[in-house]
């Protein structure tokens, strides 16, 4: 099977974005190429005492509408087209939102899963020590992603704390309440991507209550997400899966059962009293809502024609192929664009950081309330502009984001 490059992708996602804006060719080339990259060497004494040297990477993709943002991934098979794709679509993300803010993302070649508390720790210091002069409150702010976690933005935190010598909580979102996080972070990407299936289906006429439910994935987003489905709308969750294979019952998953079990046993595939299916065959059951959670380029020309739900919700970052956008959209089937979807994670994580400015914390109450009403708004924007253009909801999502970008350069005299 042929590797897809997701930074190829993202650039042919702007390019048709350009089209329908009629955007002249060097505005689209400058939307095509991050601003700043940096590749980076991390040498950490391992717990046997040899040294390893990790890659890492950070890319600051576009601050025209302020400070970069994006989250930090250790992963195995991180790569820097990955990377620049992420810190592309963080850039379009904190734009459609309407947030302060640009587009950054970060990485750093390693297994977590082999690896010590120690020995993650002096790797999550040593990739602050190396980009300490690209980052910082004012200028780009990381947060965890995959295999990354608030105890690592901790120890992030206090490295950067330590060389600037004062407390900068500012510097990093996503960390544990005690040490300036915010409440409501933990489960915001959910959430969010939860007021927008709330809204599709106002849209589309679709009682949630009666709802069948399918999620690909079942780390963070994917558990709050089958959790939320079910306690916010009292939808059925059909059938959970992860990178081992899923589980399917057509009375209802117990959700907070799969997620003990992948915890304990490694995966959702051992829940007893389950049918167990493939990634491939949940994607293609009978469910009212489909809810990627997982990695990217899940959803292709191979396996598009074959999904019956009416509603992808794109919680995952970049889970479907421009291909398969095109036969989704032929077919009916309505898609919440991952940045969109999924923006509910950095929308807190923007509270976060104003919190953290003037050092105050808001109530678990009033943030779920912020983030409604900001993904509300964001979701009839991108219906509006699909309907006004006649797009599909990603195109739709592109344009707005991409016209306030364009928009925020010209005035800041960059083109």
């Amino acid at each position: 099977m042929t590797s897809i490059n997701p930074f190829e992708v993202a650039k042919r996602q702007i390019d048709a974005c350009a089209d329908i804006l009629k955007l002249p060719p060097d505005i689209t080339a400058m939307l095509k190429t991050p601003m700043r990259e940096m590749h980076v060497a991390l040498p950490v004494r391992m717990d046997d005492g040899s040294i390893k040297v990790f890659q890492g990477f950070r890319v600051q993709y576009n601050d025209a509408k302020g400070p970069t943002k994006g989250g930090i991934r250790f992963h195995p098979d991180e790569t820097i087209d990955t990377v620049r794709a992420l810190a592309s679509w963080m850039t379009w993300k904190c734009a459609l939102l309407d947030l302060p803010l640009g587009g950054g993302k970060g990485g750093v070649i390693c297994n977590p899963k082999e690896m010590s508390p120690g020995e993650l720790e002096r790797l999550s210091r040593a990739y602050i020590r190396a980009i300490y002069q690209f980052v910082g409150p004012e200028r780009d702010v990381p947060a965890p992603d995959v295999y990354t976690t608030p105890q690592m933005m901790a120890w992030m935190m206090d490295e950067y704390s330590a060389i600037a010598g004062k407390s900068q909580f500012g510097v990093i979102t996503g960390k544990p309440l005690a040490v300036g996080g915010s409440p409501g972070r933990g489960d915001a990407t959910a959430r969010g991507g939860m007021y927008t299936i709330r809204e599709a289906a106002k849209s589309l006429g679709i009682d949630l209550s009666k709802a069948k439910v399918a999620v690909q994935g079942y780390g963070n987003a994917g558990y709050h997400a089958a959790r939320l489905c079910s306690e916010l709308f009292g939808s059925t969750i059909i059938a959970v899966c992860d990178s081992k294979g899923g589980v399917c019952c057509t009375t209802g998953v117990d959700t907070a059962a799969a997620y003990t079990c992948k915890n304990q046993t490694g995966s959702v595939c051992n829940l007893p009293g389950m049918d167990t299916i493939s990634n491939e065959e949940l994607m293609e059951l009978d469910v009212d809502i489909l809810i990627p959670a997982a990695i990217e380029n899940i959803i292709t020309d191979k396996n598009a024609a074959k999904i019956k739900a009416k509603i992808i919700a794109e919680l995952a970052n970049g889970p479907t192929t421009p291909e398969a956008d095109d036969i989704l959209y032929k077919n009916g089937v309505h898609v919440i664009p991952d940045f969109l979807c999924n923006a509910g994670g950095v929308t807190v994580s923007y509270f976060e950081m104003v919190q953290n400015y003037y050092m105050y914390t808001w109530e678990e109450a009033d943030v779920y309330e912020r983030l409604d009403r900001k993904m509300t708004a964001a979701y009839h924007s991108v219906l509006n502009t699909s309907r006004e253009h006649k797009v599909n909801m990603r195109q739709a999502a592109y344009v707005r984001a991409v016209e306030r970008v364009v928009e925020a350069m010209k005035l800041r005299g960059w083109v």
